[in-house]
């Protein structure tokens, strides 16, 4: 497939080459860092080498792989979707990656604790971030998590 799937469209974050790159079309890591640096002229993260980089397996529904960089095989796509990983629960330095750390939250939260995971990702998050921020991402992604469930 040469272009996105359908589904990612809804699923991943706006500056994820997953909007605009089918499988295969660019690497998978369990959660953003400083070697994987926004480019702004591309419109996503990239590796130092240069190639597209997805910080959020679990919204992509892919294991982290160098799909791109190494060509390595890509999985049954619409497998189970990987669960997101401890280092990927760590309240992000970067607003830019507030919305895939809720998102994480929310995805280990027991369907009887949802309400309080998300009082609690509310809690942390204000912490850090402006409560306006905090506030219009919770919407986006609840919005998102309750369409995808």
């Amino acid at each position: 497939m040469d272009g996105p799937l359908p589904a990612w469209c809804e699923r991943t974050c706006v500056v994820c080459p997953a909007q605009e790159l089918g499988p295969g079309g660019f690497d998978v890591v369990d959660r953003p860092g400083p070697e994987f640096a926004y480019d702004r002229a591309a419109g996503w993260r990239v590796d130092p080498g240069g190639h597209p980089v997805c910080v959020h397996p679990y919204r992509v529904g892919m294991p982290p792989g160098r799909y791109a960089s190494a060509g390595v095989p890509l999985p049954e796509l619409g497998a189970a979707i990987p669960t997101p990983t401890p280092a990927a629960l760590e309240l992000p330095t970067e607003v830019d990656d507030l919305e895939g750390w809720l998102v994480a939250t929310l995805r280990v939260a027991a369907p009887e604790q949802l309400f309080a995971a998300v009082a609690r990702a509310e809690r942390q998050a204000g912490e850090r971030f402006a409560p306006g921020v905090v506030v219009q991402t919770l919407r986006r992604v609840l919005s998102t998590e309750h369409a995808n469930q």
